[in-house]
């Protein structure tokens, strides 16, 4: 029995993993989850029949689950999104109620210690999974509701971006968060820079008060949204772009295709863009949908709790993969940004905690342009830049720099 037991789940396992990557499921949140709900059923399937046919102790409990899982997973298949809202505020207290039930179930009819062995965690990680379903389905139902304090949602074309902009002046200046972060990680910046001219923050896609996209959101794709934004928020150019880290890259691809709303770029110790951006054009369609069941799979883990236990929504928690996902191609699209003629360019860079290389990639980056400066803020690190009071500053003088420069047609101060 107990064989029987650790094979069933291992094939249920299996099964789910298969489904998920299969080609004939839907490369989709719902689609992939979809899939996993099919193997898992088959895996609770597989017990009850293999139970019933070689042992004393037949199982005939657990058709129960299996078709409780596989409904749900065959619903969600065929019919996609709606099927999973519907789902997530009926799923989270009906397995509960099953897994109680199982439990119960599994102390009368299995005689088989390692069987019980087996099945107890497997059963209290669906209960785990009910309660964090159903936390974050009522979690996020206010925030869906809500609207922002200060700022405005824009749409920019099947989704909406959070904008906010403060200060007066010009050129304004735009704001790129680094990989992860939004808007609100930028708050020792972004009200120093006020103090001289217009400031502009924003959230990307599926974070902060921002909604999430249904498109690939890579660096080409990230400055279409935010030209988009910055037009429908009749926010006027052109604009002093100021990105951190993985934010630098989305700043410089804006520079690329949208030169002409460009007057200046600063970048706060920046990803380097791609040495060889023609080297790996034109992803291998292969690759891309594995990397979109993979986001679906963390999205569909951020259901379930995990992006409570991290922080974050579920929401956040998919971008933030999506954006490493598409880390590649937005180094490639920054790389178009080959030169930026005399346009007033400051690279900053921390002053302690580089991996090897940086110092070399800040020195390439601020060649771009022949009206640069490169700076090196002294103690300062990756982070620091944005989330120390001290060091926010020195990054927001190197930005109010950029601005003086444009507004004179002067150098940036040394």
């Amino acid at each position: 029995m107990g064989w029987i037991v650790a094979g069933s789940l291992v094939t249920g396992v299996l099964a789910a993993l298969s489904l998920a990557f299969a080609p004939f499921i839907p490369a989709t949140e719902s689609g992939v989850t979809g899939g996993i709900l099919l193997g898992l059923g088959l895996g609770w399937a597989m017990l009850a029949a293999l139970s019933v046919r070689f042992t004393d102790q037949p199982q005939k409990w657990a058709a129960a689950p299996a078709l409780f899982m596989g409904l749900g997973g065959f619903l969600l298949v065929v019919f996609g999104s709606p099927t999973q809202e519907v789902l997530a505020w009926l799923w989270p207290p009906a397995l509960l109620v099953l897994a109680v039930w199982m439990i119960a179930r599994t102390r009368r009819l299995l005689r088989s210690r390692s069987g019980r062995v087996l099945l107890y965690p497997v059963i209290a990680l669906l209960v785990l999974a009910s309660l964090g379903g159903g936390f974050e389905t009522v979690r996020k139902t206010p925030d869906a509701e809500a609207s922002p304090v200060q700022g405005q949602l824009v749409d920019v074309g099947g989704h909406r971006l959070y904008l906010d902009c403060t200060g007066s002046g010009s050129p304004t200046v735009v704001l790129e968060p680094g990989a992860g972060l939004m808007s609100s990680d930028l708050a020792w910046i972004a009200p120093a820079v006020a103090r001289d001219t217009r400031v502009c923050v924003y959230d990307r896609a599926g974070r902060g008060w921002s909604d999430p996209a249904n498109r690939v959101q890579d660096g080409a794709q990230t400055a279409a949204d935010l030209h988009t934004l910055l037009r429908r928020a009749n926010v006027p150019g052109p604009y002093v772009l100021a990105g951190h880290s993985f934010g630098g890259l989305y700043a410089l691809t804006f520079a690329a295709r949208y030169p002409e709303d460009v007057a200046g770029l600063v970048l706060l110790d920046s990803t380097a863009p791609a040495s060889d951006p023609e080297s790996a054009r034109g992803t291998n369609a292969d690759s891309e949908d594995t990397m979109e069941r993979a986001s679906a799979l963390v999205s569909a883990a951020g259901r379930l709790g995990l992006a409570w236990l991290l922080g974050v929504t579920p929401g956040h928690l998919k971008s933030t993969v999506d954006e490493y996902i598409s880390a590649g191609s937005s180094a490639q699209q920054a790389a178009e940004l080959r030169n930026f003629t005399d346009k007033p360019l400051v690279v900053l860079t921390a002053g302690t905690g580089s991996q090897p290389g940086w110092a070399a990639s800040q020195e390439a980056l601020a060649s771009l342009s022949t009206n640069s400066l490169h700076r090196i803020i002294d103690g300062s690190t990756h982070m620091s830049l944005i989330d120390d009071p001290e060091d926010a500053a020195a990054a927001a003088r190197g930005i109010l720099d950029v601005v003086w420069a444009v507004r004179t047609a002067s150098p940036p101060a040394p």
